[in-house]
């Protein structure tokens, strides 16, 4: 697990971006156990108070499931998965038009830009 943290956004919000990221990209699967809440502070060397709060954060978006002393678990529902995918694309979608709107770039130019950059950067996998 390697993850860099800002100093913009709260630690516990990084950690819960970070296994929606890993889920996103296909490296975490539906009903697979995540570590404990204790494994996690360790690798990411943050508190276990933190840790805690992401836990909580990602058991009240209904990211992970968990059940009495059962390890937590991504969760398995189709609706809040590609509500993941969507809040990933749109939060990045944001950020772009914010930093590019400056420019005042004509939209087809733009997504022809964007289109081709996508294309260029898919190639190299």
């Amino acid at each position: 697990m390697d993850v860099s943290f800002n100093n913009r956004d709260p630690v516990y919000l990084q950690v819960v971006r970070y296994f929606k990221e890993e889920l996103a990209m296909g490296k975490l699967e539906p009903g697979q156990v995540i570590p404990s809440r204790r494994e996690v502070a360790g690798l990411f060397k943050i508190n276990p108070n933190t840790a805690q709060k992401a836990y909580k954060e990602m058991e009240e978006q209904k990211l992970i499931i968990t059940e009495g002393n059962s390890p937590s678990r991504i969760t398995t529902d189709g609706q809040v998965l590609s509500g993941i995918r969507e809040e990933l694309i749109g939060d990045a979608v944001d950020a772009f038009v914010a930093s590019i709107r400056k420019i005042n770039v004509p939209v087809e130019e733009l997504l022809e830009i964007v289109k081709n950059k996508y294309i260029e950067e898919r190639s190299k996998d």
